[in-house]
């Protein structure tokens, strides 16, 4: 039973890392914007958190800082994409490089060095008392619930159940359409791609706040692109990639598991779990169920620059 229990307390804290960056690019792909630089502002998140709570021990301030710089260089990202109607691509790939190269550089001065700070779990009454399960996810982070309950939740019914998510989705199926019935295209997709940005250099900061509450240089491991493959698994939608990042985190879990307890498979597989679970879990399920290549089809309009002289 204890085994369980802190099979599934892993799980929740490593899966919430990939849901909230896959929350982040959700926003911006449904807009029709592809950011592929969520490796960089979970790095340049990560960091800003530390530094933030080195100076100031608030973990509270550390994650809105964190979400500030995610906000800063997505704007940034958004207004070459949206405005200037760059390659996404490529600046997706320049700002992961450029985010990653600052926080290493930046980051020397910060390296293993512990957060002074973290979020204190929160129990929740009642709830954190059932076998298994209570102590595994209502004895956590306020973070926790954010990313598990609140966000996906609130992002879902905006995304579904409003005249505003309606006029979202619009923007990244058929953008002139959008267009020609009065919906701010473009200011749609710059506000939102900057959101998802603030999002990713939120999961960061949780990365380091929460997860493994200290800094070291490649502490993102890769996460931003598990995160991005998520969003595809997921079907571009929000509680979906929550879920997806749950699985991951367990399949992070398990090999975390594995290595304490010695299990006869090589740590260096079992550290692979991840990345080969990213792959499993994009190609297998449409190879399966032919029908899955339609539940995941990305908006029509995501990766193509919106001119409105063009129609």
């Amino acid at each position: 039973m204890d085994l369980l229990a802190g099979l599934f307390t892993t799980a929740f804290l490593a899966g919430g890392v990939l849901s909230l960056a896959a929350l982040g690019e959700v926003l911006a792909e449904r807009v029709g914007v592809v950011n592929l630089g969520v490796e960089g502002l979970m790095a340049l998140g990560a960091l800003t958190a530390i530094a933030t709570v080195a100076s100031t021990p608030s973990p509270t301030i550390g994650f809105i800082c964190a979400l500030a710089v995610g906000a800063l260089f997505g704007a940034v990202f958004a207004f070459a994409t949206v405005i200037l109607r760059a390659n996404q691509v490529l600046c997706g790939l320049a700002l992961t490089l450029m985010g990653t190269g600052i926080a290493s550089t930046v980051g020397r001065a910060y390296s293993g060095m512990p957060a002074r700070a973290t979020f204190p779990p929160v129990e929740v009454p009642l709830l954190s008392k059932i076998p298994v399960l209570g102590p595994a996810f209502f004895s956590q982070s306020i973070l926790v619930y954010l990313i598990f309950i609140i966000l996906p939740v609130g992002i879902s019914y905006l995304m579904f159940r409003t005249r505003h998510g309606l006029n979202l989705r619009a923007v990244g199926e058929n953008p002139a359409a959008a267009d020609a019935a009065g919906i701010p295209v473009n200011l749609i997709r710059f506000a939102y791609v900057t959101a998802g940005s603030a999002l990713a250099a939120g999961a960061g900061a949780y990365l380091t706040l929460t997860f493994v509450p200290s800094w070291s240089d490649g502490v993102v491991a890769g996460r931003g692109w598990i995160a991005v493959a998520l969003v595809i698994f997921a079907g571009y939608r929000p509680i979906p990639a929550v879920l997806s990042g749950l699985l991951f985190g367990f399949i992070t879990a398990l090999g975390f598991v594995g290595q304490a307890r010695g299990w006869p498979v090589a740590p260096a597989f079992l550290s692979m779990l991840p990345y080969l679970g990213t792959m499993a879990f994009i190609i297998v399920p449409v190879l399966a169920w032919q029908r899955m290549r339609r539940v995941m089809a990305a908006p029509a309009a995501i990766g193509l620059p919106y001119y409105r002289d063009v129609r």
